[in-house]
């Protein structure tokens, strides 16, 4: 009798314990469901082989890896089977299929709320960062509104007037050295910019309540081949810090810009030089994700460039005849523009499983803005 009392109270007791975890349980599970802040990185013109040469031409293991939910996006625009960059990012931006070559506008020609405007409203920090000019395709279709990419120029006259809190990209002789002879850079201070052309200010830290801008080179950023060295992941960490610390949850936009000029190239040492610099960057960012516990990290793709494949080199057997060599990659190219390929979309964080499945480009915006609101 006195060995069953004993077990009851330990039973009563387990019971009372227990249930007392459990509001605490809820509660870290909630906390690890909210999201605060997105990170979305694109590799323009990355496709799965693109990807691929991470895991095949890096020394370490690539942070690739690293992610559990994976899914598919088909690219086309709503002009054609086969996107390019500016219908691609603007379908990403404003949830919109549009013309290929237009920035911010739908198929009408008219102008579309891109994700920074939308969020700047609801007080989060945003900011831009491209190994490309930032009047690029990409990066410009998160902050203008344009009809056409081929007019840096116009698309440089928004910057200033953005909601966007940092970006670091290339593109200076689209705000100083102009057609018209208006010093853009003036307007960007004015409009309470603080601008730097100098890559050495990337590892200063910055002022929580001020708007930075860094204006790296002259057009596009330098290849990594040709030493551009860590702008992008000084870049990410330096606005990691800075929209971070701002403490009212952040949209960060990172693109590996060349992996795409690789692909037009079909020169495979450029892309996977690039890929490399891009994976790096994607390790800085889980690093921070999974430190944080309530950032989304989001990877993509606008389109796949070169239609790049990781084939097997040939060889001569003993009898002289040409067989495929299976231990040895020779990268090959079909093609100098882009291809229809689906791309990849690797999530991580909280609601990262809502990017499962096959869907539609423009779906990604959706996907961005019911994670943060749910």
């Amino acid at each position: 009798m006195h060995t069953k009392a004993k077990f009851l109270i330990c039973l009563i007791f387990c019971i009372l314990f227990f249930n007392g975890c459990k509001p605490k349980a809820k509660e870290n599970a909630q906390k690890k469901s909210h999201v605060k802040n997105v990170i979305l990185l694109i590799g323009d013109g990355m496709g799965v082989s693109q990807i691929s040469t991470a895991f095949y031409f890096n020394d370490g293991i690539s942070n690739f890896k690293r992610f559990n939910n994976i899914g598919f996006i088909r690219t086309s625009s709503a002009s054609h089977l086969i996107t390019d960059s500016a219908a691609g990012a603007t379908a990403f931006s404003t949830g919109k299929k549009t013309y290929n070559g237009a920035i911010g506008m739908n198929i009408d020609s008219l102008p579309q709320k891109n994700i920074v405007e939308v969020l700047s409203k609801k007080n989060l920090n945003t900011g831009l960062i491209a190994t490309s000019s930032i009047t690029h395709a990409t990066p410009a279709s998160f902050f203008a509104h344009v009809k056409s990419r081929e007019l840096p120029e116009d698309i440089a006259t928004w910057l200033p007037i953005s909601d966007i809190d940092y970006f670091a990209a290339g593109g200076l002789k689209y705000f100083n050295k102009r057609k018209d002879s208006i010093d853009y850079l003036k307007r960007m201070r004015d409009n309470g910019f603080i601008i730097s052309l100098d890559s050495k200010d990337l590892k200063e830290n910055l002022q929580d309540k001020k708007k930075y801008g860094f204006l790296l080179a002259e057009d596009g950023m330098p290849k990594m081949s040709e030493g551009r060295g860590d702008f992008l992941i000084s870049a990410t960490d330096q606005a990691l810090s800075l929209l971070s610390n701002k403490n009212k949850g952040f949209f960060l936009m990172i693109e590996g810009s060349q992996i795409d000029w690789g692909g037009h190239n079909n020169d495979a040492d450029y892309i996977i030089n690039e890929v490399k610099d891009f994976d790096n960057t994607i390790g800085k960012v889980l690093d921070f994700a999974e430190k944080d516990g309530n950032t989304l990290v989001v990877i993509v793709a606008d389109h796949e460039t070169g239609g790049f494949t990781l084939a097997s080199s040939q060889k001569k057997d003993e009898n002289n005849k040409l067989i495929n060599d299976y231990n040895n990659i020779k990268p090959s190219f079909s093609t100098k523009g882009h291809s229809a390929t689906l791309i990849p979309v690797f999530a991580f964080g909280p609601k990262s499983d809502n990017f499962r499945g096959v869907y539609e480009n423009s779906e990604i915006y959706e996907k961005i803005l019911n994670s943060l609101n749910n």
